[in-house]
C-alpha cells in the first residue's frame, strides 16, 4: 500500500512515499485514511485545471492510433466526434494524463482504468447465473482509487449533458454515485476479505432495487434481452442465416478475413490460449473444432484495435462457441505509474488478471495468447452480454443508475486493496461529494470543448472520417 503528500506530477509511482499498514489493523488503516485529510483536503479532490503540457486533442488521439488498424481510423473517428460522450470513451488516454496530474491522497488499488458509466453491464458466471458488473478492463492497472471515480463521475455528468439532462439532475446524479461508492467502501472494509469476495450485486433483484420506475423497467428488459445473447443465436445474424456452424459473412469495414497466413497464425495462438485455462474447462473448449476466424469491429475506443472473432462447433453442428481475441496494449494508466518501465510482460494476461480481481466472477473461459508481436486476451464473445440503454435515461433513472454504477466500483476497489483506509478518507459527510461534484462539472465542460475541438478537425480533413459504420 502506498500512501503520502499529494504532489502534482506525472509519475504517480514517484510522487509518493511508501507507507506499511498492518493489513490486520482495520482502525489503524482507518486512522491513516483520516490523517489524509490533513494532506489531501476533500476540497482539493473538486479543482480542475489543464496542465501546461496537457497534449493537444488531434496529438493524443494520433498518439493512440500507433499500433491501430490503418483502415479502421475513420470508423473510429466518426463514432467519438458523434458527441461529447463517445468523445470520452475514445480519449482514456487523455483523461489518464488528466487525473494523473490532479491531488489524490496515493492510496492504490487495482484500478479498472476506464469506469466510464458506459462500462457496466450483464454476463454470465460460470455457474450460468446473470451478473451485472464492471465489464471493461483493457486499460486496468495498479492506480489510484481516485481515478476511477473521476472517469465515472465525468462520464456521468457529459452522458447527462447528451442526454438533455439539467445541470441540477446531474449534480444529484454525481451526488449518488460518490455516497454509493462512499457508504459501500465504508461497508466492505468492515467484511472479511473472503466475504468480499464472494459479494455480488443480483441481477433478478436489482430492478427491485432501483426506486425509478422507467429505470427498473430498463434493468428488467435489458436483462431479458441479454440471456438472449448467446452464441447459438449469434451464430445466424453473423453466418448469413444459417443455423449451423460454416462460416463468418464478410460485411466490411466492420467484418472481414484475415488471409490464409494469418489465420493459420491465428488458429495457433488459440491453441496455445488453451493452457492458459484451468484443466476443466481446457478440457471443454479443446472439445471444440475451429470453423471460421474473422475481425470484427467493437466498441467506440477499441475500434482499430486488433480484435478476431473465432466460430468453434462442437459434436453437433448448432453447438457452437464464439471466442473473442482483442488485442492488449499497455495501459493509458502505466505512465503514470512506472514511468517507462514495463511491469507486464504479457498485457493479454494483465487484463485477465486484474479483470478477476475486480469482478465478483468472471467469465471462465478468459485466457491469453500471442500472435508475432501482438499479444490479445481471449473471452467469450456471446456469453448473456448487455447492459442498460444510456442513450435514453430518464433525469430520475440517471440518478438512480448512478448511485448503482458507484456501488459497483467501490466493490471491486474493496476486492482488491486499501478499503479501510480510503473509507477514513472519505469519512460520513458530503464534503468529498460536493468536492466530486464540482470536479465532474468542470471536467464535462472540459469534455465538451474537447469534443468541439475534434470536430473542428474533422472539418479540416485533419482526421480521417468514416460516419455510419
Amino acid at each position: 500500500m502506498t500512501a503520502g503528500p499529494p504532489e502534482t506530477s506525472s509519475h504517480f509511482a514517484e510522487a509518493f512515499t511508501s507507507f506499511r499498514i498492518p493489513a490486520s489493523n482495520r482502525e489503524e488503516r482507518v486512522a491513516h485514511g483520516k490523517t489524509l485529510r490533513a494532506q489531501t483536503p476533500h476540497a482539493s479532490l473538486g479543482s480542475w485545471t489543464p496542465t501546461a503540457d496537457r497534449p493537444g486533442v488531434v496529438e493524443i488521439i494520433e498518439r493512440s492510433h500507433v499500433g491501430r488498424l490503418d483502415w479502421l481510423l475513420g470508423v473510429r473517428i466518426a463514432r467519438m466526434a458523434a458527441s461529447p460522450f463517445g468523445f470520452l470513451r475514445g480519449t482514456a488516454n487523455l483523461m489518464a494524463h488528466d487525473v494523473a496530474h490532479l491531488p489524490a491522497t496515493g492510496v492504490h488499488t487495482t484500478a479498472c482504468g476506464d469506469a466510464h458509466i458506459g462500462n457496466i453491464g450483464f454476463y454470465r458466471s460460470a455457474e450460468g447465473k446473470q451478473v451485472i458488473d464492471l465489464n471493461d478492463f483493457d486499460e486496468a492497472h495498479t492506480g489510484s482509487w481516485e481515478w476511477d471515480l473521476r472517469r465515472l463521475t465525468a462520464s456521468i455528468w457529459v452522458l447527462g449533458r447528451d442526454n438533455g439532462a439539467g445541470e441540477d439532475v446531474c449534480a444529484d446524479a454525481i451526488r449518488a454515485c460518490v455516497a454509493a461508492y462512499r457508504d459501500e467502501v465504508s461497508f466492505l472494509s468492515k467484511q472479511p476479505l473472503l466475504w468480499r469476495a464472494f459479494n455480488h450485486l443480483d441481477v433478478d433483484l436489482l430492478h427491485e432495487t432501483a426506486t425509478e420506475q422507467s429505470l427498473r423497467e430498463e434493468i428488467k428488459r435489458a436483462a431479458n434481452a441479454a440471456r438472449r445473447r448467446t452464441s447459438d443465436r449469434k451464430l445466424p445474424k453473423l453466418s448469413g442465416g444459417a443455423t449451423t456452424a460454416a462460416r463468418i459473412i464478410d460485411d466490411p469495414p466492420l467484418v472481414t478475413h484475415p488471409d490464409r497466413g494469418e489465420h493459420e497464425a491465428l488458429a495457433t495462438a488459440l491453441d496455445s490460449y488453451l493452457r492458459t485455462l484451468t484443466p476443466q474447462w481446457r478440457r471443454i473448449v479443446g472439445g471444440y473444432t475451429l470453423v471460421d476466424i474473422a475481425h470484427k469491429v467493437v466498441g467506440v475506443g477499441s475500434v482499430g484495435m486488433r480484435a478476431w472473432l473465432a466460430l468453434l462447433v462442437g459434436s453437433r453442428s448448432d453447438d457452437v462457441l464464439f471466442l473473442q481475441m482483442k488485442q492488449a496494449q499497455r495501459s493509458v494508466l502505466a505512465p503514470f505509474v512506472h514511468g517507462e518501465r514495463a511491469w507486464h510482460a504479457h498485457q493479454g494476461q494483465r487484463v485477465v488478471e486484474y479483470q478477476q480481481q475486480l469482478q465478483t466472477v468472471s467469465d471462465p473461459l478468459l485466457g491469453w495468447t500471442s500472435v508475432g508481436e501482438h499479444q490479445y486476451y481471449v473471452r467469450q464473445y456471446r456469453n448473456m452480454k448487455g447492459g442498460v440503454p444510456l442513450d435514453a435515461m430518464t433525469p430520475g433513472a440517471l440518478v438512480d443508475y448512478s448511485g448503482i454504477v458507484g456501488h459497483l466500483l467501490a466493490k471491486g476497489h474493496a476486492r482488491t486493496s486499501g478499503a479501510s483506509i480510503i473509507s477514513g478518507y472519505l469519512g460520513k459527510k458530503d464534503t468529498a461529494v460536493e468536492a466530486f461534484i464540482a470536479w465532474a462539472r468542470a471536467y464535462a465542460d472540459q469534455t465538451e470543448a474537447d469534443h468541439a475541438v475534434l470536430v473542428k478537425a474533422v472539418k479540416a480533413g485533419k482526421l480521417p472520417h468514416e460516419p455510419g459504420l
